[in-house]
Formats: C-alpha cells, sequence, structure tokens
C-alpha cells in the first residue's frame, strides 16, 4: 500500500481536488472528516459533474475499506469484484494507507507470471478520429464507461492515447452567470405591484469544470507502449509499472490495434478471477 495518502477534508474545495489530480496525475483522492474517511473522489466525479462544487454531493461516500492485515491476494479480489480502482487501509478507524490497482499491478509485475494475455485479459475496444474535439472525447468516455480511448489518423493508424488523466490537464474552471426566471407569465401591467411580485429574475454564479474546444490530437499521449497478443501478464505489467500508464493497446502482428489491455483486468491474474 501508499502509506502517505493524498488526501482532502471535509469542508473542502472541488477546486482543490482537480488541482492535486492535475499536479499528482493520480485518479482519486479520499476524502476526511475529523480524522475519519468518509469518501472517494476521483476524476469521474469531476468529469460527470462538472458543475458540482461541494465535497459531499461529489463524493462516493461509505467506500469500501480494508485493514492492514489483509492479503495481497484477497484485496486483488475485493477490487476486481467492486469494480473500484481503490482501497482505503483503516486502523483503528484512522486512514493509514491506501492500495490502489496501480499497487497491485507493481506485485503482479513481480511474480514473473508467463501466461499470454490474449483472449484472456483484453478487452474489445472502439477508436476516435484525431481531430475530435475534446468534449466529444470526454461526453464519449462517460457514455461508454472507458477510462482510455485509442486515437487513429486518417489512415487508420494508431497516433496516441486519450485517457481520464489526460483529460483532467487540460481541463479547466469556467466561471459564468446563470439567471432563473420566475415568471408567472401573466400579462399585468408591469408597474402594479402584481407585475412586480410575479415577474422576477434570480441570478447565480455557475463554476464549471470545463474542456477546451481543441482537436483530441493536441492532447493525446502519442509515444504509445503497445504490446502484442501472446504477451506474458507480468510481462505487461511491468511495462504498465514502468510507463505509469493504466493500460495497453494490443496489436496484431501488422501492429494493427486489435484490442486494450487495461490494468483492472490484467490483476484478474492476481486473484485467478477470470470472469468478466
Amino acid at each position: 500500500m501508499t502509506s502517505d495518502v493524498v488526501h482532502v477534508d471535509i469542508p473542502g474545495n472541488r477546486d482543490d481536488v482537480l488541482k492535486i489530480l492535475k499536479r499528482t496525475g493520480i485518479s482519486g483522492v479520499p476524502v476526511i472528516k475529523n480524522k475519519k474517511i468518509v469518501g472517494i473522489i476521483t476524476r469521474k466525479d469531476l468529469l460527470r459533474k462538472p458543475e458540482e462544487t461541494q465535497l459531499g454531493l461529489l463524493m462516493t461516500s461509505k467506500p469500501v475499506v480494508i485493514g492492514p492485515d489483509m492479503e495481497l491476494k484477497e484485496a486483488a479480489r475485493m477490487l476486481v469484484s467492486q469494480r473500484i480502482r481503490r482501497l482505503p487501509v483503516v486502523e483503528d478507524g484512522v486512514l493509514v494507507g491506501l492500495l490502489s490497482v496501480a499497487d497491485v499491478i507493481s506485485g503482479l509485475a513481480q511474480l514473473k507470471n508467463r501466461e499470454e494475455i490474449k483472449d484472456k485479459y483484453t478487452s474489445n475496444t472502439f477508436a476516435l478520429w484525431e481531430e475530435t474535439p475534446l468534449p466529444v472525447v470526454g461526453r464519449v468516455m462517460e457514455i461508454s464507461g472507458v477510462d482510455a480511448i485509442p486515437i487513429l489518423d486518417a489512415e487508420n493508424k494508431l497516433q496516441g492515447i486519450i485517457s481520464e488523466r489526460d483529460l483532467i490537464r487540460n481541463s479547466s474552471i469556467e466561471d459564468s452567470v446563470g439567471v432563473s426566471d420566475f415568471s408567472n407569465g401573466t400579462d399585468d401591467d408591469e408597474w402594479t405591484w402584481e407585475s412586480i411580485r410575479d415577474n422576477h429574475t434570480i441570478s447565480f454564479g455557475i463554476s464549471r469544470v470545463q474542456l477546451p474546444n481543441r482537436p483530441v490530437k493536441l492532447a493525446m499521449v502519442r509515444n504509445v507502449v503497445a504490446v502484442p497478443q501472446n504477451a506474458e501478464v507480468s510481462e505487461c505489467a511491468l511495462k504498465m509499472k514502468r510507463s505509469r500508464v493504466d493500460q495497453l493497446p494490443v496489436v496484431n502482428g501488422d501492429k494493427k490495434l486489435v484490442a486494450m489491455l487495461f490494468d483492472r483486468d490484467l490483476i484478474r491474474a492476481m486473484c485467478n478471477d477470470r470472469s468478466e
């Protein structure tokens, strides 16, 4: 586990969370109140609710937690079965660490597992054109539920990868003013007290996480680390660890994209759970 855990406190600010995610590249942070963990905030939460600023409404409350003595294989099973990316480690009610999918990948890289990834841990994938605007990429990522999408050029050649991490890195906070109209639609003379009561508006501030309207090719990662279909489990885990990525494109003998290998699927090799 990671012992020095980056976290945020309630009451807190969404903008501070965004700064932390941008600076560190991590995908989520625990939320602490009165020295106890009360939730988790992730990149997905910020992208899914771009106008929400309150940590209590953004976070996933009552997260699944584990103790420091749990075996790594059992923790990996929990990550797989719960479909989550991190497990806060709690002792005597206090947060003492965090076990993430990346931590399990580091352990998997040391096991010398020679099992091939083909048809066991890879996922079907789709790709986007390199000129696709970033706001569209963000919406496609939200609808599909994927964490990363391969990017192709006009000749269908793999040019890069865009991930949630890249979207957060390119995002900004945009402040604007909204107006609510509480008019009841009557035709009363506008100078009567009745009309003043029934026709009024309220202005309010809006602060939202905004993606710039520019093509994905300007935000994607170009130096893509890919693996062949017969790559071994521990070999792939080591490449993920060294490159600090959550996914690897899988290519065939012609170096054409055929699938994706995500870290959350690869850790099933740790817990011997090959179910979908």
